[in-house]
């Protein structure tokens, strides 16, 4: 039987994070409820959740700071609750790591919904067949060269020669896969947020500039000179995957 996917709701009011625990909870999943930074860090000491739902405008520590924190411990899923209108603290929160935000008051359904699409694309997808079944044919088609990096699709983890795995987020491995899928194609800014699932593009556009740069800092054998994923000026981005400037 599939375990039910763990939530940590990270909220300093109480009635917020009850309201929103109960609606996870009748809905199937596990949660656990937290009132900031230093009662999450507690919770992951002892087991990693599947996501966190985590308020930004808190007291005693700004949801920033936990997420900046948190993806340095572990690469977990973040979906940042803002009662702010700033679409600063929105870039800032994608640029440190978060993959969806959503403004407070929220609507409960949309928020499970949201929920559902970052598990998703979090998750790696199980192989049809029986274990084992899998070819190494079928294997190798897995695995896309992205300059000093191979990015095997099926595990959606990046990884060196060594076979070293290096921590990718939920969206910079979104953004991996549809440059994967079209490779030496131009792709603007818009049509990457289209491919990729990506929604609000006013918020999210500035952060597709910030996802590349912090991948070509994990990919390009020069991050300041890149020949892997490419600028086109006044087109958007390519994926060259010899990392030749044909």
């Amino acid at each position: 039987m599939t375990q039910s996917p763990h939530i940590v709701i990270v909220d300093d009011e109480a009635p917020a994070r009850e309201m929103v625990g109960d609606y996870l909870k009748m809905h199937g999943f596990g949660v656990t409820l937290c009132d900031g930074g230093k009662s999450l860090r507690s919770v992951i000491e002892t087991r990693v959740p599947d996501l966190v739902v985590l308020d930004l405008n808190m007291p005693e520590e700004d949801g920033l700071s936990i997420i900046r924190d948190l993806k340095s411990r572990i690469n977990v899923p973040v979906i940042m609750l803002t009662a702010t209108a700033s679409p600063i603290d929105r870039v800032v929160g994608l640029e440190l790591g978060a993959d969806d935000y959503i403004a407070k008051p929220c609507e409960l359904r949309e928020l499970m919904a949201r929920i559902r699409s970052v598990l998703r694309r979090s998750t790696p997808a199980k192989a049809p067949g029986a274990p084992g079944a899998t070819t190494a044919a079928a294997k190798k088609e897995q695995l896309v060269r992205f300059g000093t990096k191979w990015l095997d699709l099926e595990a959606q983890a990046l990884r060196d020669d060594e076979g070293n795995e290096h921590p990718l987020t939920a969206s910079e491995f979104g953004l991996l896969k549809v440059f994967a899928a079209n490779p030496k194609r131009v792709l603007s800014r818009e049509r990457l947020l289209e491919l990729a699932n990506a929604r609000d593009a006013e918020a999210f556009d500035r952060a597709v500039d910030l996802r590349i740069m912090r991948i070509r800092r994990k990919i390009e054998i020069d991050p300041t000179k890149p020949a892997v994923i490419r600028t086109i000026r006044g087109g958007g981005y390519l994926f060259s995957p010899t990392g030749d400037k044909g």
